[in-house]
């Protein structure tokens, strides 16, 4: 595999560990009409989490471990925010899967397409809107963390 590759790999696993600490704060919030779709999607990440750490291992890497806790973007008192933090994890895994898919192999870059198309649908549902070109680089240059393709990890 190449360097390139884990790395990519890496940068999408770290996503995950922080949409999954981010879908929790987002399930504590959001009003219980959407509650649902908020665990379907903390599911579909810890799923994506679960299979990217046996990929870095499969590879002979170090999965990286989840942080304590992460620094959200924005405060999140109420179901509104909830849903914003909710579209705003959906573009940031979105970046790092379209960082994968450039990196990956035939194989899995189907699976990181596939991953980059579940989360800016996910987004375009919370939202409520879409964008033209999820995940590109260039759409990461106005996100709140640039350069960053999930939550700040705290100690």
């Amino acid at each position: 595999m190449k360097e390139a590759e884990l790395t990519a790999l890496q940068a999408a696993l770290a996503a995950e560990h922080a949409a999954v600490y981010g879908y929790g704060v987002v399930g504590g919030r959001i009003h219980e009409g959407r509650r649902t779709e908020a665990k379907a999607a903390y599911d579909a990440h810890r799923a994506r989490r679960d299979a990217l750490a046996r990929e870095v291992r499969d590879q002979g890497g170090t999965p990286v471990a989840a942080a304590a806790a992460y620094a959200l973007p924005f405060p999140v008192p109420d179901s509104a925010a909830a849903l914003r933090l909710a579209a705003e994890l959906e573009d940031r895994v979105a970046g790092v899967y379209s960082d994968l898919v450039r990196a990956a192999g035939d194989e899995r870059r189907g699976t990181a397409a596939e991953a980059l198309r579940e989360a800016a649908v996910r987004a375009v549902r919370w939202r409520g809107e879409s964008v033209a070109f999820p995940g590109l680089a260039e759409r990461a240059a106005t996100a709140s963390a640039p350069g960053s393709a999930s939550a700040t990890p705290t100690a």
